[in-house]
């Protein structure tokens, strides 16, 4: 996704303030805690397992605020979700904590960012066309838009909350559209996740180790990356018949 709030035209991460500071850290600590947490995918599933029937509990609440507070990943977390619970337990689960993790990060968005980052935009040119771009309209024009801004696999979670928000994204549609958007990537994470586990491995070292082996892995994640890479073609080909330039999901 093209940074807005990061455009050359505001010339310093410094104009946003706390602003800019809380968009820096949704945008790079994620991705550090995602990769501990596949690590420990073993550990942490087993743990999960053993809670019986509140293990699904304790990881819809774990995802939604931990996406929420911009600690972990989406992807990592369906990941565990599939392994654990099976896409369509797993599925329900991550979708409850999507909308509640979108409501933690617009709060948190206002609360820091609050008028600073609006007041620089409407001095851009190119920034307000942008944001009038992505949340002009009626109510289920903006839905549209925010899901399809979800839909691509190079859309971090807290970051996008942050970037929607700042653009003035209404509650209703914001909340909406993030959970349609992040279910189709999540329900094929998760299906495959699910089918790893199945083979009996207890994390993923093991699955690749004693399991199927690489030439396996490096197939399964290939079929996620272009499976994930057609959903971005259709989310770009969306916008642009909505008249919105797809560079805008260009990371």
């Amino acid at each position: 996704m093209k940074f807005l709030f990061l455009h050359p035209s505001l010339k310093k991460i410094g104009d946003l303030g706390p602003a800019g500071i809380l968009a820096l850290v949704w945008l790079s600590a994620p991705g550090i805690a995602g990769l501990y947490l596949l690590y420990n995918l073993g550990p942490v599933s087993e743990w999960l397992k053993s809670m019986g029937t509140a293990g699904i509990v304790i990881y819809s609440l774990v995802f939604l605020f931990s996406s929420g507070l911009g600690i972990l990943p989406t992807t990592a977390q369906a990941v565990l979700g599939g392994w654990v619970f099976g896409p369509a337990k797993g599925l329900l689960a991550a979708a409850v904590a999507f909308g509640g993790a979108a409501v933690i990060g617009l709060l948190i968005t206002r609360a820091v960012a609050g008028r600073r980052v609006e007041s620089l935009l409407e001095t851009k040119r190119e920034a307000v066309a942008i944001r009038d771009a992505l949340i002009g309209g009626g109510f289920w024009r903006k839905v549209l838009m925010i899901t399809l801004l979800r839909l691509p696999p190079q859309s971090p979670f807290a970051f996008t909350n942050f970037l929607l928000i700042s653009c003035g994204a209404p509650t209703g549609p914001f909340i909406l559209g993030t959970i349609l958007g992040l279910i189709p990537r999540t329900a094929l994470v998760m299906t495959l996740s699910h089918a790893a586990a199945l083979t009996g491995a207890s994390d993923i070292q093991a699955f690749v180790k004693d399991g199927p082996g690489w030439p396996v892995a490096v197939l399964g994640i290939a079929i996620v990356l272009i499976v994930m890479a057609i959903i971005g073609l259709i989310a770009r080909k969306a916008l642009l018949r909505l008249h919105v330039d797809p560079a805008i999901l260009k990371s």
